[in-house]
């Protein structure tokens, strides 16, 4: 068990937890939740141990994984070695045996300490460690040819998995993992969630997938009020708890200060009257039913909605045979697709299969965009009448220009908007009062993914293209951008892997299978139901 006694943690005026106590049981599966900046990756630190709390003590089990953050700390170490790392008592064993078989003459001393040594190796099952962690490994997508090689030489996104693996590894009592699903590819998050809802031990996940903790969580801790309340259930059963606690206790409060009102108004009319002892009496009942403050909530909802200037012509978007390859690898291979207006297309497939490389190459000779022949090799392609581009990259990096206010920035896509229109539009995306002013190179990763959004909702474009959109952004967010998707009267292009925005909004699919996109015509839900 995992439990937290009267902990606080402020920095400067801003209070993240105040005398939080709390505790987190064996065999249940916890999501941490809360908006950006609530606190959850502090919280975290404070139940690995990685800083302390200001006040109060943590409690946690010898044994531990933790899905380290770091994606470059183990650069010079094998793959299959980081894994093993995660069970740090059985890797200081294995290294201090090697040390000892390496000498070429062993004192009785040395004797003893290797008995002992093959005494852990045996406890921690030190004897089939690289089979299991191999098998984690081939879990996640990690082929056993990089197995060996050191994690320098492995993509990102592999280093991701890697680590993961790591926290994995070894049957710790407790698994603590901060966004384990971001990098993954939705095979990926299906193998980690059937082995999360197997897992017996206490379990505690940050995540912004909501389908993903729905699925695997048996209870929520949410941070908001300064605290963290548990909710039993997933991350939509806690929604809907949330929301019947609070409106019941802002309804008492409502009938508190009617009853007041109506108190005082006595007050005001008798108090220089006769009926003095009436009077006094309903004065100690105003003290009592004086309405106690509702602490402020943290959650802040942005408010996305993507309108358009005009609609595209009937056919939005029309290609054939188009190609793309890198060097000797084939990625799009003589895809042809009619895109209708109102079509609504999540594009999915295992990382690296080419999806970013569609986009760009359907967007090679777009409208109101500059052209890139370089992204398509061949093919034909006709957008349609009227269409225009609303794009949001995966890839943030270079897309806002440094040196600028968030106001200035976004005012330069449509001089002729007020600055009271631009300061609305930030407003909506939570960029409130003196936000609008900050420094563009100053924003963090989610509030350059809501200005990005800001610019789009500010061109009103009739065609979305949308890779990887949810990076960065907190569960109010996507459920936001999932409502706004929904209600769009335009054309959808979107890559994702949140199961919730695939089901919810999707109503066609292209998967790339095999060497092949597939074009199914027809909702996520169903196309995999044909699947398994």
């Amino acid at each position: 068990m995992i439990s937290v006694s009267n902990v606080s943690m402020r920095y400067g005026s801003k209070v993240l937890f105040e005398e939080v106590t709390t505790a987190f049981h064996p065999g249940r599966r916890y999501g941490l939740t809360g908006p950006n900046g609530a606190g959850k990756s502090t919280f975290m630190k404070l139940l690995t141990g990685e800083i302390a709390p200001q006040r109060g003590a943590v409690t946690r089990p010898p044994k531990m994984g933790v899905l380290k953050q770091d994606h470059y700390a183990f650069d010079q170490v094998r793959v299959i070695d980081t894994v093993i790392m995660g069970n740090q008592r059985l890797w200081d064993a294995l290294q201090e045996r090697d040390v000892l078989y390496a000498k070429p003459d062993l004192t009785d001393a040395d004797g003893m300490r290797l008995g002992d040594l093959e005494g852990v190796v045996g406890e921690e099952d030190g004897y089939t460690a690289e089979s299991d962690a191999a098998i984690l490994l081939q879990g996640l997508d990690i082929p056993e040819e990089m197995h060996d090689r050191p994690m320098a030489e492995i993509q990102s996104g592999q280093k991701v998995r890697v680590l993961l693996a790591q926290a994995l590894f070894g049957h710790p009592q407790a698994l603590l993992l901060d966004e384990p699903t971001n990098h993954l590819d939705l095979e990926s998050i299906h193998w980690l969630r059937e082995f999360l809802v197997r897992y017996d031990g206490t379990l505690i996940v940050i995540s912004h997938d909501r389908h993903f903790l729905n699925s695997v969580c048996t209870h929520i801790a949410d941070i908001d009020y300064h605290t963290i309340i548990t909710y039993t259930g997933g991350y939509d059963d806690m929604v809907m708890a949330k929301t019947q606690i609070r409106s019941q206790v802002e309804g008492q409060n409502a009938q508190r200060e009617k009853k007041i009102a109506q108190l005082n108004d006595f007050i005001a009319r008798f108090s220089a009257g006769t009926r003095s002892s009436q009077v006094q009496s309903r004065r100690k009942e105003v003290e009592r039913l004086q309405t106690t403050e509702l602490a402020r909530s943290n959650i802040q909802r942005p408010f996305i909605r993507f309108t358009m200037n005009r609609p595209s012509g009937r056919t939005a978007l029309e290609f054939s045979n188009i190609a793309k390859s890198y060097s000797d690898q084939h990625v799009v291979t003589d895809f042809s697709a009619i895109v209708n207006r109102g079509d609504k297309i999540v594009i999915v497939g295992r990382n690296g299969v080419g999806k970013t490389t569609l986009l760009k190459a359907l967007m090679s000779d777009a409208p109101d965009r500059p052209a890139a022949p370089a992204d398509l090799d061949s093919g034909t392609m006709r957008w349609g009448h009227e269409a225009s581009i609303g794009y949001f990259p995966q890839d943030h990096a270079g897309q806002i220009e440094k040196g600028m206010t968030a106001v200035e920035w976004l005012h330069q896509f449509d001089p002729q908007a007020s600055r009271q229109d631009i300061h609305g539009l930030l407003g909506q995306m939570l960029f409130s009062g003196e936000e609008g002013l900050k420094p563009t190179h100053a924003l963090s990763g989610g509030e350059t993914a809501r200005l990005l959004f800001c610019r789009i909702m500010l061109l009103k474009p009739n065609v979305l293209i949308l890779d990887e959109p949810t990076n960065h952004l907190d569960l109010e967010s996507i459920n936001a951008l999932n409502i706004a998707l929904q209600k769009f009267e335009g054309t959808v292009l979107l890559v994702t892997h949140d199961q919730d925005l695939m089901e919810e909004v999707g109503t066609r699919v292209w998967h790339f299978d095999q060497g092949a996109i597939k074009d199914h015509k027809g909702r996520y839900e169903e196309y995999a139901a044909a699947l398994a």
